[in-house]
């Protein structure tokens, strides 16, 4: 499930085709969450929320505009909670990506970070853009991680950076930037590069025609999921097991 969490609004209404072949509908999704969320929200919840893409993917629709969000004002844990638990449910289980937006110190997407299992931060590789990455993985990680401080610890997700690169530099670009985050100690690591594939992106968005699923953009992006799964995989799916354990049960 992917869900548009961006507080100044998503763009799915606009990109995207509803699996019946009209428009998504702007009012089911985040909008009507914010409502229901407020007598608690149950994982499987999410559901009666989503609705399914042309390809199939099921999504939560965005918000329609920045002013929208104050209806979610205080509901953003609760959310981050429903979404990690989905894919822990006994009736519908599934994994949920969601799209914040740009972040920044004051967004409160935030609040939902603390319950995911990566948190992952797509830059770009100017240099203006890897220095603005490079800084909010360190105020990400002294946010969530605690910092040397002694900063109260909010939460422990694996955070990521993903670089939209030519294929041609995008491994030694990786290196590069991955050893710059290790060496400003942000801890943060480069788990990937998406291919700067602007026609694959007009395809994705809607906007060219052509064999999507062939494009450079989704094979770097089936690339960097394998690969993610590959390195964390095991460590989710032991973790969601002892979550599930009933208490008090022997290990």
């Amino acid at each position: 499930m992917l869900a548009e969490t961006d507080p100044a609004g998503g763009d799915l209404v606009y990109r995207s085709a509803a699996a019946h072949g009209g428009p998504l509908n702007p009012n089911t999704g985040m909008l009507s969450i914010a409502a229901t969320a407020r007598r608690g929200l149950a994982a499987d919840q999410l559901w009666d929320h989503a609705q399914p893409l042309s390809g199939g993917l099921e999504v939560l629709v965005g918000l329609g505009v920045a002013e929208q969000a104050a209806g979610l004002a205080g509901l953003w844990p609760t959310l981050g909670h429903a979404f990690a638990s989905l894919a822990d449910s006994p009736h519908a289980p599934a994994d949920v990506i969601a799209d914040c937006g740009r972040i920044s110190g004051d967004t409160p997407a935030m609040e939902l970070f603390p319950h995911a299992s990566l948190v992952l931060l797509i830059s770009r590789t100017e240099p203006e853009a890897l220095a603005r990455v490079r800084d909010r993985a360190a105020a990400l990680a002294g946010k969530l991680h605690g910092g040397q401080r002694g900063a109260a610890t909010l939460g422990n997700p694996v955070i990521g950076v993903v670089l939209v690169a030519e294929t041609g530099t995008a491994a030694r670009l990786a290196s590069q930037v991955n050893d710059m985050l290790v060496h400003a100690q942000t801890g943060a690591r480069v788990l990937g590069t998406l291919a700067d594939d602007p026609a694959g992106a007009g395809q994705l968005a809607g906007r060219r025609r052509g064999r999507l699923d062939k494009s450079l953009l989704i094979r770097s992006a089936r690339k960097v999921t394998a690969d993610v799964y590959q390195q964390y995989g095991a460590q989710w799916t032991a973790a969601s097991a002892e979550a599930r354990q009933p208490h008090g049960a022997g290990r």
